[in-house]
């Protein structure tokens, strides 16, 4: 249902998820050139992998494409509500695996007598998500509260 409010917001979801899954996270620079964090890989310039960061990739794919299925269950309430629980566990992981390969991947660099890091835009789009979602599971328990207000009337 597009209508509802719980949609926008599993659907802004799913969008900052992809904007994060396909832009880099995170930018190293070192004597041995600029590197860049992505969500399934540590690249240099050139596009080579340095450091595979598999697991983050996949964590953040997980994270994009289980509100696109929430969407879709409409009719279940309750399940869109422990989905919606699901999605937060994963977004507080996917933050938690960006942190780890940040570091990870600073450690790499630090031994070198030059090297500086910083953080892209897309490394904070979990947290955001994380309030959508959450604004989605209340708006979802709204909607099964008022269904079953309904029910008690009839």
């Amino acid at each position: 249902m597009i209508q509802r409010i719980q949609t926008v917001y599993l659907l802004l979801v799913t969008a900052l998820m992809a904007v994060t899954l396909f832009t880099p996270l995170a930018w190293f620079a070192s004597d041995a050139g600029e590197f860049r964090l992505y969500a399934f890989a540590l690249r240099d310039v050139e596009g080579a992998d340095v450091q595979s960061t598999l697991y983050m990739g996949v964590l953040l794919a997980l994270a994009c494409a289980l509100p696109l299925v929430t969407v879709f269950l409409f009719k279940r309430r309750l399940l869109q509500i422990r989905l919606c629980v699901v999605e937060m566990v994963l977004l507080v992981g996917a933050v938690a695996m960006e942190a780890v390969y940040y570091f990870l991947s600073w450690r790499v660099f630090s031994d070198m007598t030059f090297h500086t890091q910083g953080f892209r835009p897309a490394i904070a789009l979990p947290l955001v998500c994380l309030l959508f979602a959450y604004l989605a599971a209340r708006a979802i328990f709204r909607d099964e509260l008022m269904v079953r207000a309904a029910d008690r009337i009839r």
